[in-house]
């Protein structure tokens, strides 16, 4: 179960989903001095984050609320985060202390997490939604990009929790904003991502080196995060590790998909752009880090990108 230490000062945290993400994270609030307590699906992984990070382990969902003043989601879906909360014979809302503070970063669905906080907010306490971007790099060295939806006050109340993990605070408006701009930012992302690919490749066919490419872009308007970030270090090194899943960027693209939908925004690109991303998953199959997505415009091309 393991020991908890930290500055007694500060509010207690429960982290469910020590995952890619979720473990450089609760890592950055254990360095920050607070006290943590973590829970995973997967009981190995909370414990192995004891031993090497510290913190504890609680043996129940319940039992990790009620030890915390802040409780921190950060898990793949939105209907796990349903589960985790109020799911089952253990979940969080049986745990769940009056004044605490829910912050749910992962990146879900807006509607379903409104529900959601008016459900925490029978039990007395606060959901707000506080997504990120910038990855597992940023993740280990708590720089990320948060983006916040809720009740101002109760956002300002965790600032600080937020302010360990992210160099960037946004508040994007009431509950479920936070994962709209969310979703709209691996909107523009994947967007980039897959044109950049597609240029690559016809300089390619036409003689010119893709490193160079890569470089000259850069140097260039057609700088993207994809361009500084991601075509060097996991395309044409053919490493595709950064450690964001291929099945997750779909999902945040069905997101901001439904959200055109719903506000009856005609974005066709987005529709197309979705497409090509969920026709790369489905033709290389589950556990695909998302930079493989450029094995499909290779594929339609015949022709695999190569530095030099």
């Amino acid at each position: 179960m393991g020991q908890v230490s930290g500055d007694a000062e500060k509010p207690a945290i429960g982290f469910v989903g020590v995952g890619n993400m979720g473990w450089p994270m609760a890592a950055c609030l254990v360095g920050a001095g607070y006290q943590v307590r973590v829970a995973d699906a997967r009981r190995a992984s909370a414990d192995n984050f004891v031993q090497q990070v510290g913190g504890a382990a609680p043996d129940t969902l319940a039992g990790l609320a009620a030890g915390a003043d802040v409780v921190v989601t950060m898990l793949p879906t939105s209907a796990i985060v349903a589960d985790v909360l109020e799911g089952g014979a253990d979940n969080l809302l049986a745990g769940l202390k009056p004044g605490s503070v829910v912050i749910d970063m992962t990146s879900g669905l807006p509607a379903v997490t409104q529900a959601l906080a008016a459900k925490v907010a029978e039990r007395g306490a606060v959901l707000i939604d506080a997504p990120v971007s910038g990855g597992v790099a940023r993740a280990r060295t708590g720089q990320l990009a948060i983006m916040v939806g809720g009740d101002a006050a109760a956002i300002e109340r965790v600032r600080p929790v937020l302010a360990a993990m992210g160099s960037t605070i946004t508040r994007c408006g009431e509950v479920g904003a936070g994962q709209a701009m969310k979703a709209l930012n691996n909107l523009v992302s994947a967007g980039g991502f897959l044109i950049g690919i597609e240029a690559l490749l016809v300089g390619q066919r036409f003689g010119l080196d893709p490193a160079l490419m890569v470089d000259v872009l850069n140097a260039s308007t057609g700088m993207t995060n994809s361009s500084q970030k991601k075509f060097r270090q996991f395309v044409l090194s053919r490493s595709f590790d950064s450690g964001f899943g291929l099945d997750l960027m779909v999902k945040d693209l069905s997101i901001a998909l439904q959200m055109s939908k719903d506000t009856a925004t005609p974005a066709p690109f987005a529709a197309l752009c979705r497409e090509m991303w969920a026709a790369a998953a489905a033709m290389l199959g589950p556990g695909q880090d998302h930079t493989a997505l450029a094995k499909l415009p290779e594929r339609l091309a015949g022709t695999e990108l190569k530095e030099g």
